[in-house]
């Protein structure tokens, strides 16, 4: 196959941390609060600015209440799970390596024995199955390594007794998020809006307050879970008040792509662009005959990381181990050539390529890629024949 001339502008295609908004430098971070205290006016505003300005851009809703939060999104959903399950049965849906992160914690850490509706990679499961109108819920609204998304939240109770809590690291900002089926919602800066790791987002509707207040667990939180004192919510959290020391320099890289977000028209125009960038990977698979996506039912095809897996009935036929070094070589040799980086699926997920079509990624750098996969994929294949 003839090789390609047009390279993508921007070869960063990592499905987490992801890259940068478009015409991001170093300038951006210029106004960071550096060496000063997190709880000094100047820090501490940095960190109610962001608070504000994500409920701002995301539509949270007026009464529910936003943190800052250690160890990125997981430490945002352990701290929803540490504080708040006990009073009711949990029912937990997973279908790929980070919901699966939740039953663990669920079994073997707190002990609460849930109801597990598991599957596997590619396929959602039957959500109507679960009893949201009188359990708990855990869920990943976007599964990052197996490309599947929860379509919508018609499936959640509206008059539900107990309390959803929903990953939505990599829906947030790029998919509808249904604030009134969400009790518990969370997300980290590095993910969608391409901001640096080690921070997460905690946003609690008013059900999820009353939880954390009326509830005593059975188990000890940590100091970096706490979100409650004599029984009452520590409002400070959701004020600016970390609860451990955030890097101001990721605090500001984040406050940029907030800002950059509002200047090309909001939530719609994120949304937008996940949409554009998602079409140009599925248009490319509809015309190809060597892939297809993981994702078994096109409703729940996710539009940040697309997950892809190969079709071609000779190299399936060579067993797994080939399927798994022929992926492997696509995405080995686009990163040498500076084409793509980061492309390999998730370690734990089915063999083949992931790609993230977030709206940080520019729609005329996945346009540029997809030749360039064929062209690696007809290099693997050759090497095959060659062997053969």
């Amino acid at each position: 196959m003839t090789r390609p001339t047009t390279r993508p502008r921007v070869p960063n295609f990592s499905s987490g941390p992801c890259t940068k908004r478009p015409g991001w430098t170093l300038q951006a971070l210029q106004n960071a609060a550096l060496g000063r205290s997190h709880r000094s006016p100047a820090g501490k505003a940095k960190l109610v600015e962001a608070i504000e300005l994500t409920r701002t851009v995301l539509r949270v809703p007026a009464d529910y209440r936003i943190a800052i939060v250690p160890a990125s999104d997981t430490g945002a959903v352990e701290m929803a799970m540490w504080s708040m399950l006990g009073p009711k049965t949990v029912e937990v849906a997973a279908w790929e390596a980070f919901g699966s992160e939740w039953v663990t914690d669920a079994l073997q850490e707190l002990k609460i024995s849930p109801i597990v509706h598991e599957t596997a990679y590619g396929v959602l499961p039957d959500l109507s199955a679960i009893d949201t109108k009188h359990n708990d819920v855990i869920f990943t609204w976007n599964g990052t390594a197996a490309g599947v998304r929860v379509p919508n939240g018609d499936w959640i109770a509206a008059d539900r007794e107990g309390v959803t809590i929903c990953d939505a690291t990599s829906a947030a900002f790029a998919m509808p998020l249904d604030w009134a089926k969400l009790d518990v919602v969370t997300f980290s800066w590095q993910k969608v809006m391409g901001g640096e790791a080690a921070h997460g987002m905690l946003i609690l509707s008013p059900r999820a307050v009353a939880r954390i207040e009326s509830n005593t667990p059975a188990w000890p939180i940590p100091k970096v879970f706490r979100m409650a004192k004599g029984g009452k919510l520590i409002e400070g959290i959701f004020k600016g008040d970390t609860i451990n020391t955030p890097s101001l320099l990721a605090v500001e890289d984040y406050l940029d792509t907030l800002r950059w977000a509002q200047s090309i028209g909001g939530l719609d125009a994120l949304h937008a662009r996940a949409d554009a960038n998602t079409k140009v990977v599925h248009d490319w698979v509809a015309r190809t005959p060597w892939i297809g996506h993981l994702a078994v039912d096109p409703a729940t095809y996710s539009n940040t990381g697309v997950c892809l897996v190969i079709t071609d009935p000779d190299v399936l036929a060579k067993g797994d181990a080939t399927v798994a070094a022929v992926a492997k070589g696509i995405a080995d040799t686009l990163d040498a050539e500076g084409i793509a980086f980061d492309i390999g699926a998730y370690r734990d997920a089915p063999a083949g390529l992931r790609i993230w079509c977030g709206g940080t990624v520019e729609t005329s750098d996945l346009e540029a890629l997809m030749p360039w996969l064929d062209w690696a994929y007809a290099a693997q294949k050759a090497k095959l024949a060659k062997a053969a």
